[in-house]
């Protein structure tokens, strides 16, 4: 998901992304942990989308406020 994108969406959209975004970060460290990870840069791509949801998320709180 493009930043464009993530900011056109509600917040409770990004909080049920940010989510199953976890999940899978999770899934991808066991399947690291157990050498059955193909493409390690999944990891870091997870964790940046986090990151971009949950600044939109702040960027979005400060704007209503």
């Amino acid at each position: 998901m493009k930043l464009s994108e993530m900011r056109e969406k509600t917040v409770d959209e990004l909080q049920n992304a940010i989510v199953d975004w976890k999940k899978q970060l999770l899934e991808s460290r066991v399947a690291l942990a157990t050498n059955k990870l193909e493409n390690t840069a999944t990891i870091s791509k997870t964790k940046r989308l986090i990151a971009q949801a949950k600044t939109v998320i702040t960027e979005k709180g400060k704007e209503n406020a």
